[in-house]
């Protein structure tokens, strides 16, 4: 009497013999790494062109790590010393205090610096909000060099005397150093001498927009000697500058000056 393998031969209804499908455990291992690729894999639409829009899968990437001590990494560092040191040589406690104290220190300065950086930046955005309130008034700079020009016809200036001078004399000079007018002030008064041009030349006719130089001299002991002279200015705008230079005044036809070199405000 023979015996028949079921999964060998095994018959189907219709009495045709069927082979079984084996499945080996390296084929099982494949089907099922494929099928995990598919599961993992990047959904597609068929369309080539459409895939390439996809955007790619997101990558976790590690953030850097901090380079700066913290009082975390002072204090693990300080257990390990602590964990690591000769029995019969211990550290010293003067010298423990000591450490500690020092990186206090260093963590106090580190968040002063930070907190003068934010002091520094708000002192400088208040100091152009006054500023501000400079605009459309004159300021009195140490400059000898005025502006003429159509809003500005005349030139303000104020002469230094060290003492009582009877006769002041005035000369304007254009850019170039020639002369445009020249006149005589009272200096009687002694101290800061007003002075005043009306943009006229030597013709009596006004003299072209631009830049005009007041050198001033007088008799000082006998001697003649060139004054310090100082002119008035149109502030058009402010601008905010650096914790270094403050707010920056620019005026008419003369350029930016730093609010702490006016020497005076005028209304008019």
């Amino acid at each position: 009497m023979s015996l028949i393998n079921p999964l060998n031969n095994t018959q189907s209804a219709t009495g045709q013999p069927q082979s079984a499908s084996t499945v080996t455990p390296q084929a099982a291992t494949q089907t099922t790494v494929q099928s995990n690729a598919v599961a993992t894999s990047t959904p597609t639409t068929g369309n080539p062109f459409l895939d390439s829009l996809r955007l790619p899968a997101e990558n976790s990437i590690p953030e850097a790590n901090s380079q700066d001590l913290s009082q975390e990494d002072f204090f693990s560092l300080l257990s390990q010393q602590l964990s690591m040191q000769d029995p019969f040589k211990p550290v010293d406690n003067d010298q423990m205090i000591q450490q500690m104290a020092s990186f206090s220190t260093v963590d106090g300065i580190s968040k002063l610096n930070e907190e003068i950086v934010n002091l520094n930046a708000l002192t400088t955005s208040s100091q152009a909000l006054q500023a501000s309130g400079l605009v459309g008034q004159k300021v009195l700079i140490p400059s000898d060099t005025g502006y003429i020009s159509a809003e500005e016809p005349a030139i303000r200036a104020v002469v230094s005397t060290p003492e009582t001078i009877k006769d002041l004399t005035v000369r304007v000079e254009d850019e170039s150093g020639q002369l445009i007018s020249s006149f005589q002030v009272d200096g009687s008064a002694g101290g800061n001498v007003e002075v005043t041009w009306d943009g006229m030349g030597k013709n009596g006719e006004p003299v072209a927009e631009g830049s005009y130089t007041l050198k001033v001299t007088g008799k000082v002991d006998g001697k003649s000697e060139e004054l310090p002279v100082s002119t008035y200015a149109h502030v058009t705008s402010v601008s905010l500058g650096t914790a270094a230079t403050g707010a920056i005044l620019n005026l008419r036809g003369v350029g930016g000056i730093k609010i702490s070199d006016v020497l005076a405000v005028s209304e008019s």
